[in-house]
């Protein structure tokens, strides 16, 4: 799969949760051009922080694939930029690259990752290299609809400002 269609499926899983009401974040992992995790934010259905698009979409991945090599090289594709702890879940899955849409200024971790420098001979800690701005107009476009109807709350005032983003 091509970056574009990496984030196009989040966008897809992104959609999917805004169907029900969360905030608009979706994640796949890839392994080679097999998804082997797909999931979208579910803090309002599960009243909990921890559940981030990509933290879920990551536990599926490490469910489905166990503690082995992986014979390709895992891919995470988000819609939204990673924030710090999932940039750790993805190092510590071994993720090789992420792929988002739009930047999250407040809390994106791809600084992080640019200049992450592990001690020589880490496998486990390394950061994957992180492409953005891939289908940034439609991730930022999910914001703007899931400001536009749900209620007042600090989870929408946070959506507006990746909304509210200059083009």
């Amino acid at each position: 799969m091509t970056p574009e269609e990496i984030v196009g499926a989040a966008i897809e899983a992104a959609a999917a949760g805004l169907k029900v009401g969360e905030l608009p974040i979706g994640a796949v992992v890839l392994a080679g051009d097999d998804v082997v995790g797909w999931a979208y934010t579910r803090e309002r259905g599960h009243g909990r922080r921890l559940v981030h698009a990509g933290l879920l979409a990551m536990m599926e991945a490490d469910e489905r694939l166990g503690w082995s090599e992986h014979p390709e090289p895992l891919r995470l594709g988000v819609n939204l930029e990673p924030c710090v702890m999932c940039l750790g879940a993805a190092m510590a899955l071994g993720v090789r690259e992420v792929f988002f849409g739009v930047e999250s200024p407040a809390d994106g971790a791809a600084g992080v990752a640019a200049s992450w420098r592990p001690s020589a001979g880490t496998r486990w800690h390394q950061a994957p290299a992180v492409h953005g701005g891939i289908r940034r107009a439609e991730s930022r476009e999910q914001f703007r609809r899931y400001t536009a109807a749900a209620p007042d709350s600090p989870l929408r005032d946070w959506a507006r400002t990746i909304a509210d983003l200059p083009d």
